[in-house]
């Protein structure tokens, strides 16, 4: 895909690495993305994947390395950042005892046109999440990340609990927030037109 904008990339990563548990998972990880880009984070379990984006998304420390949003360092000048960037990992970060009208309020996308049809959560509004199948919760999670369009979404294995139907709704609003010009980081995902990072572990 080509880049609705010209200029430096949007998201920078230079020569990240990572130690967990004193084993290094990944080392001079270097990689850059313009609006409308994609990446790929494969590898097989315990390589690193997860943590890679959770580093992205702020929430771990790299053991060295540096991130940059728009030219910002994302850890000194963090805002910017969390302001364009949606994480969403293996928990789905839906209250239960909520419905699933109260979790869209809740997480700030109740009013956003044609989301419900989008996620295929139309008929839903009225039930707790506790009563929600798995695929369900999952979509109804990925809500929040479709009501923030056009800047980084980054996703750990977004595709888990869907059906085949929901998959091809997910791949149709990933295609969507790139061709706003947003920017998509994901794990063992597939999509047309991405760079590819493929993590093995480390000796």
């Amino acid at each position: 895909m080509t880049s609705p904008e010209g200029g430096e990339p949007r998201l920078v990563v230079s020569d990240l690495a990572c130690e967990r548990g004193g084993r290094l998972l990944f080392q001079g990880l270097s990689v850059s993305l313009n609006a409308g880009e994609a990446l790929i984070v494969e590898g097989p379990n315990g390589s690193g994947k997860s943590s890679l984006l959770r580093i992205m998304a702020g929430l771990l420390a790299p053991t060295a390395g540096r991130i940059s949003w728009r030219g910002l360092d994302t850890r000194l000048e963090p805002q910017p950042w969390r302001r364009e960037m949606v994480f969403l990992g293996h928990l789905n970060a839906v209250k239960r005892t909520l419905t699933v009208r109260e979790n869209l309020a809740f997480l700030g996308c109740d009013g956003s046109p044609g989301l419900r049809e989008s996620l295929n959560l139309e008929g839903l509004d009225h039930l707790p999440a506790a009563m929600l199948s798995a695929g369900q919760v999952r979509r109804l999670a990925l809500a929040r990340v479709a009501a923030r369009p056009g800047g980084c979404w980054i996703l750990d294995e977004p595709a888990a609990s869907l059906d085949a139907d929901s998959t091809a709704r997910l791949d149709e609003l990933i295609a969507a927030h790139r061709a706003r010009g947003g920017i998509a980081v994901l794990s063992a995902h597939a999509l047309d037109e991405a760079q590819t990072v493929r993590l093995g572990t480390c000796p």
